[in-house]
């Protein structure tokens, strides 16, 4: 066993842990199809969000710690649930009353509102796979219509009508009274309307593989379960595709954990094992609240690589996945230093560490070298003190900071320059807020702004530090975060702003001196 395998063994890492849970499933023979099924699921009912990306990512992580410790080969699919009946009209897309006269319809049966795409089905698929194609997933698309229609789940639907009245005890079991008197695991497409129905069942023939029912108008219809003529209701179809495709490990929100007990149940009950979970905490917008397809509140995958490359995406999905984060513009920037930090690290890491660092997940082992001379929160301090527009205008200040710099040779520097500028235009610049100094603040000021004239030692941002520090200190500040932090809002509109020696190296010594006295003269906001 190498040295990364073993380490691999007991690292703490999540993906690690839920690898080698997966592993034990196999520890005392390999699987029969001869591969380990990953699987994640994502029901296209709205625009793809985030946190379908999310779960793709995860999964991903976890597949590549898998095939670090096993030598067993694997598969990723994603699978839509695009026959599901559309219950409710998303908000966020246009032609509503197109939409409006088509519920009940199966996604992939709904006219694109968009009029892109065959369904509004098969746009929502084509926005979801291209999501995952920019972030270079490895997966297999599987549209659920696809399984229906062709085939491919009849052995599964036959085995559900056999096993119809222990399944329904199952589902029984969750449902209120009234509930129960309707219900069946089996969803009728109506031969006429082309409409999903929920109605009860009059009939289960399981020597047959059909059903019959009444339908809204009291007509009775009997009907195949196979050939797309019927689906499952989506509980019982979540258990009967584990079954149906044999899958090893599929994760999935905090707001399906009450259902983990019925899928195993239904897969159970169809006599294949259960796969391995593993459920994280939702995504919360601004106020807290779950972000939401239908809805379209939190922030869409496009909106995050507007401001931010790929892989700071990628890092914010690897923290914590079992604590509900936050997921609004402001952990953008945060996402994009903490990122570069680890890349920074990782060199100087034994295999643990390695192991251990998120960018050891996010690139599958293959890291690459970090060549952000200058944090994305400083490149935002930057623009906003010398009012960039574009990202020429940063780079100016950037080569002179880090003359070995340049756009060709720090790729990923540059492209940071231009998303601060988007940033800081967007969202920075239009809640800054600048204040004048008491009396306190000002004299420390002007005696920072003298000290940065007749300075004349290294440009670099330890020793700029310690001289604004000293100047703090020695003006009374009993807590120097005060006057760091009246240093922020005089000069830069904010509350909150960088280390300032490093502010003042990036920016320069006498661009800071003529920011101070604009500040001092109230000429900033």
């Amino acid at each position: 066993m190498s040295d990364l395998r073993e380490a691999a063994m007991s690292s703490k890492a999540w993906p690690f842990e839920e690898a080698r849970r997966v592993l034990k499933r196999y520890e005392k023979k390999p699987p029969e199809k001869g591969y380990v099924l990953f699987e994640t699921g994502y029901g296209p009912s709205g625009l793809p969000h985030i946190g379908t990306f999310g779960e793709v990512a995860r999964t991903t992580m976890i597949r590549r710690a898998f095939e670090l410790i096993s030598d067993i080969p694997t598969r990723l699919i994603c699978f839509s649930d695009d026959m599901d009946g559309m219950r409710k009209v998303p908000e966020n897309v246009p032609n509503q009353n197109l939409l409006q006269a088509n519920l009940q319809k199966p996604l992939t049966s709904v006219p694109d509102p968009f009029e892109e795409f065959e369904s509004f089905g098969h746009h929502n698929n084509a926005m979801l796979r291209r999501f995952l194609d920019t972030f270079g997933f490895e997966y297999e698309f599987y549209s659920a219509t696809e399984f229906y229609k062709t085939g491919q789940f009849d052995e599964i639907l036959r085995r559900c009508a056999e096993k119809y009245d222990d399944l329904m005890a199952i589902m029984l079991k969750s449902l209120r009274e009234e509930r129960q008197q309707t219900y069946s695991i089996f969803l009728p497409i109506h031969p006429e309307t082309g409409r999903v129905l929920y109605v009860p069942m009059k009939n289960v023939d399981a020597a047959e593989g059909t059903i019959t029912f009444d339908d809204d108008d009291g007509k009775e219809w009997t009907l195949p379960v196979t050939g797309g003529n019927v689906k499952l209701q989506w509980k019982p179809d979540f258990g009967a595709r584990w079954a149906a495709l044999g899958v090893d490990f599929e994760m999935y929100g905090k707001d399906h954990s009450t259902n983990t007990p019925i899928y195993d149940g239904i897969c159970r009950t169809l006599g294949v094992r259960p796969p391995e979970h593993f459920t994280y905490e939702l995504f919360l917008d601004d106020q807290g609240q779950k972000i939401s397809k239908s809805k379209g509140n939190g922030l869409s995958i496009d909106e995050w690589l507007t401001y931010a490359a790929s892989e700071s995406l990628s890092y914010f999905m690897y923290q914590k996945p079992k604590t509900a984060k936050r997921l609004w513009w402001d952990v953008i920037p945060k996402a994009v230093d903490e990122y570069h930090q680890q890349l920074r690290a990782y060199p100087g890491q034994d295999a643990k560490g390695q192991l251990n660092n998120p960018v050891w997940h996010i690139h599958g082992g293959d890291v690459p070298e970090s060549k952000m001379v200058v944090p994305f929160s400083m490149l935002l301090n930057l623009a906003s003190a010398a009012g960039a527009e574009d990202k020429d205008a940063m780079w100016g200040f950037i080569r002179r900071y880090a003359p070995e710099a340049s756009p060709e040779s720090h790729p990923d520097m540059d492209q940071a320059a231009g998303f601060a500028v988007r940033y800081y235009n967007d969202f920075v610049k239009p809640t800054k807020s600048f204040r004048a100094p008491d009396a306190q603040e000002r004299a420390a000021m002007e005696d920072l702004a003298q000290r940065l004239r007749d300075y004349d030692g290294a440009v670099e941002d330890e020793a700029l530090q310690t001289l604004v520090f000293a100047v703090g200190k020695e003006h009374g500040f009993e807590n120097l975060r005060d006057w760091f932090k009246a240093l922020y809002e005089v000069l830069l509109g904010q509350s909150q702003g960088p280390r300032f020696g490093g502010f003042v190296a990036l920016y320069g010594v006498a661009e800071t001196v003529a920011l101070i006295e604009q500040g001092l003269a109230g000429a900033l906001g």
